[in-house]
């Protein structure tokens, strides 16, 4: 009829809703979406510039407690046979060249135990000063068990050494982040290897500044222990990226769930593998640095350890509560994503307000109180027949006669 105006139904436009009534650990198992990551990334990107801030402040303030590598000086060592303490060390250094040294460090447990001294350079005058007063303290023996001075050596460290380290780490970090921004961006797209180079940058700037805040020690091995924690970093962002990439295809097709909340449906489903693979890879880590330092009491193994302890930690954190996120964000700054947003957030608003406007109570009498709106459809239900209306108008009776055939052109017309 003219002016009859049909209303298709709208499919419902609301993100499914997640069961809130398991436990925690079955909504990290099964992966459902229940946790909402993505919806909240202001609040991650909040604690993510705290992190950056103090760790920015701390490298500006303390600045790195470097290792001998990288400063220069002479390192001595002799065995810390019959429980010699760090303090006496120190002490017996003190007295001999009228200067404190720069360290003191007892490495190895047992009969395997020694003790470093690190010091500015020393002339040859004062290394021999130093060795003939601690075999007179200490009397350390050699390896053949003989008492002798030969068991306190001396070893020079010039700082060109570590900046020769440092500058291969460099362009090999450098190298290094211009292939993953390539095959990220051909492998994915663009916003993604955005998204996973500010992720890598965040862990190395992350890292370096909580060994600026607790005062590790840099050496050589934390440099290249560094280059191997942006592996880790990388390999859970990517992975987290191909979840987002296969729950996100075809979405722009659709209006039932928007970019943003497959992104964050596939957090879900790949954080219960991201927390296993960080505590798998942690334990491996806390072995290693339990035998370098109480067993064989090797300080290489002991900053490489430690270096990737704490970058694991924070790859994992960057991975699940930066990357995605950040990627979501540049998605729906401008482009189809953006556009497809605010057209499903439009749809849900408009059948929002359909429900709420024929939920609307009827006056006294079943008419409503206001005309309908312009545009807006009115159902009109049609009076149901009772069996004591009578038959319809034009209907036969059971009384009448049996129908005759029809004849003529009508019957020609039937056939």
């Amino acid at each position: 009829m003219a002016g009859t105006t049909t209303d298709t139904p709208i499919a419902d436009t609301a993100p499914e809703t997640a069961d809130h009534g398991r436990s925690l650990l079955s909504r990290l198992y099964t992966g459902t979406g229940a946790f909402d990551i993505i919806g909240r990334r202001r609040l991650w990107y909040i604690v993510t510039a705290v992190i950056v801030a103090a760790s920015l402040l701390s490298i500006l303030v303390r600045g790195f407690t470097l290792g001998i590598d990288f400063e220069g000086g002479t390192r001595v060592q002799f065995p810390a046979a019959g429980g010699v303490e760090t303090a006496q060390v120190e002490q017996i250094y003190t007295d001999t060249l009228g200067t404190e040294p720069v360290a003191v460090q007892t490495v190895g447990t047992g009969s395997g135990a020694t003790i470093q001294i690190r010091s500015e350079t020393l002339d040859p005058g004062q290394a021999s000063s130093l060795q003939t007063a601690l075999f007179d303290a200490f009397a350390p023996q050699n390896a053949d068990g003989e008492a002798t001075p030969d068991a306190v050596t001396f070893t020079d460290v010039s700082e060109t050494w570590g900046s020769q380290i440092t500058d291969k780490a460099l362009i090999a970090l450098a190298v290094f982040l211009v292939l993953v921004s390539i095959y990220i961006a051909i492998r994915y797209e663009r916003d993604m290897a955005v998204a996973g180079i500010a992720a890598l940058f965040f862990d190395i700037l992350v890292t370096a500044g909580f060994y600026s805040l607790v005062g590790f020690e840099v050496t050589p091995a934390t440099v290249i222990g560094l280059l191997t924690i942006l592996g880790f970093s990388l390999y859970d962002s990517v992975v987290v990226f191909d979840k987002v990439e296969e729950n996100t295809r075809g979405v722009l097709h659709l209006n039932r769930r928007t970019y943003a909340e497959q992104a964050n449906l596939a957090v879900n489903q790949t954080l219960m593998r991201s927390i296993n693979t960080t505590v798998i890879s942690v334990l491996p880590v806390i072995a290693l640095m339990v035998i370098a330092v109480w067993l064989l009491g090797v300080g290489t193994l002991k900053d490489l350890a430690l270096v990737q302890l704490v970058g694991i930690v924070v790859g994992a954190y960057s991975s699940i509560f930066f990357a995605t996120p950040l990627l979501v964000t540049l998605k729906e700054r401008w482009g189809p994503v953006a556009a497809h947003t605010r057209k499903v957030h439009a749809k849900r608003a408009e059948a929002a307000q359909r429900r709420s406007g024929g939920a609307a109570p009827a006056t006294a009498g079943g008419a409503s109180d206001a005309s309908p709106s312009a545009g807006a459809t009115v159902s009109v239900q049609k009076p149901r027949r009772s069996s004591t209306d009578g038959p319809r108008a034009g209907a036969r009776s059971s009384t009448d006669g049996p129908r005759s055939r029809p004849t003529g052109k009508r019957a020609k017309r039937r056939r």
